[in-house]
């Protein structure tokens, strides 16, 4: 993921779990079906699994209960640390992100939650590239975060946040590079993947990207 923002995650770590079951106001929407959400990934995954952005485990958990087999890639030692009370010896968790990560061998799923917008379109695209070089025929991505259809639905988001008063919600959504559902399917079938799309809540969208 992209590190610049790794000073959030390290003072988010303690309180992100509180967050993401809705004791934030501001991002009650966002984290809406958050467990449905984390099962739907889990669900779609296959085989040996790479998760970026581990975070604290909650995904992590969900896979491992699906008897896959997980290496978690984590830049933030909080965050692991986290992860790794909760998950034990039962996975692998490294450190590193979307873009720089140890060799793993015989992949067979990419999975991530709540974090691909932590990177640019430029380094989605090249982080879409480097995982279809990496990935067999059949292999898939599944990725779930928030996106928007359109450029005009995310600059309409952006206002309704500030409107509501939610302006740590508007701000976030300014800063961080949220991308649109053309932008990725474009990169994904470019790179020989077939995709869908599935929505979650008003932020979030699950796309599945199998390997041709």
């Amino acid at each position: 993921m992209g590190r610049e923002f790794l000073d959030i995650f390290e003072q988010w770590a303690d309180s992100y779990d509180d967050t993401v079951i809705g004791h934030d106001i501001e991002y009650k929407e966002v984290f809406s079906k958050y467990e449905q959400i984390l099962a739907a990934v889990a669900d779609q995954s296959v085989g040996h699994v790479v998760e970026f952005g581990v975070g604290t485990g909650n995904l992590t958990q969900k896979l491992l209960s699906r008897g896959l087999r997980v290496t978690g890639i984590e830049p933030s030692p909080p965050m692991r640390k986290i992860a790794e009370a909760k998950l034990g010896n039962n996975a692998v968790l490294l450190d590193g992100d979307f873009l720089q990560f140890p060799k793993v061998n015989n992949i067979d799923t990419f999975v991530s939650t709540y974090a691909f917008h932590h990177l640019t379109d430029d380094e989605k695209a090249n982080a879409i590239t480097h995982y279809g070089s990496l990935l067999s025929k059949g292999g898939r991505i599944v990725f779930a975060d928030t996106m928007f259809e359109s450029a005009k639905d995310y600059n309409q988001t952006i206002e309704k946040a500030k409107h509501q008063g939610y302006l740590n919600l508007a701000k976030d959504l300014e800063t961080e590079y949220y991308t649109t559902i053309p932008f990725l399917t474009n990169i994904l079938e470019e790179n020989r993947f077939s995709v869908t799309f599935k929505q979650f809540n008003d932020f979030v969208w699950l796309f599945e990207a199998v390997k041709q």
